[in-house]
């Protein structure tokens, strides 16, 4: 099976709920899918080794995701960019990476979205639903903007999306735990 861009959006949510996967008709209502498109990313990522398989209550594989989004993403799963738009702020313009940054002159990165209240330069989600789920649900906004920024930013920012990515999952390893 070949990984497509809504089976890292899926899994992501699934980080983002502390590494439970909810029943597939929640998920599908979460993140503006298909019950049947959920089913099927989760099993190809747990082909891929994403995710863990039912023995393991298909929890993230953390350090597989880790690996894969750092080193990865941007070469399968490259950015397209568009024209200036409104949507929801993404990369290094949304939270966490926001915050570590100084704001640049240039227009920001948003996934085009009506609902969205920012301006910037379009940059394609990796799946339709993302920004309206993301309004929804700040930690998987947090996770698919770091997903983002490791896939187009310069050096500093890819950086500092590595260093967050590696603190998150840290607290979500260790939320597991408890």
């Amino acid at each position: 099976m070949t990984l497509k861009p809504q089976d890292l959006y899926v899994v992501l949510k699934i980080v983002s709920a502390n590494g439970e996967r909810a029943p597939y008709a929640k998920l599908a209502s979460d993140l503006f899918m298909s019950t049947s498109e959920v089913h099927a990313s989760v099993q190809r990522a747990q082909e891929c080794h994403l995710l863990h398989g039912p023995n393991m209550k298909n929890q993230p594989n953390l350090l597989a995701l880790e690996e894969f989004l750092i080193h990865g993403l941007r070469y399968v799963f490259p950015p397209c960019r568009g024209s200036l738009t409104r949507g929801v702020s993404t990369s290094y313009a949304a939270e966490p990476l926001k915050s570590m940054l100084s704001a640049a002159d240039e227009p920001s990165p948003v996934w085009p979205c009506d609902e969205g209240n920012q301006r910037g330069m379009a940059f394609e989600p990796r799946y339709r639903g993302a920004p309206l789920a993301a309004l929804r649900d700040p930690k998987l906004h947090a996770y698919l903007a770091i997903a983002d920024a490791l896939r187009d930013t310069g050096a500093r920012q890819k950086k500092l999306a590595e260093g967050e990515l590696h603190t998150l999952f840290q607290d979500a390893k260790s939320q597991r735990k408890s």
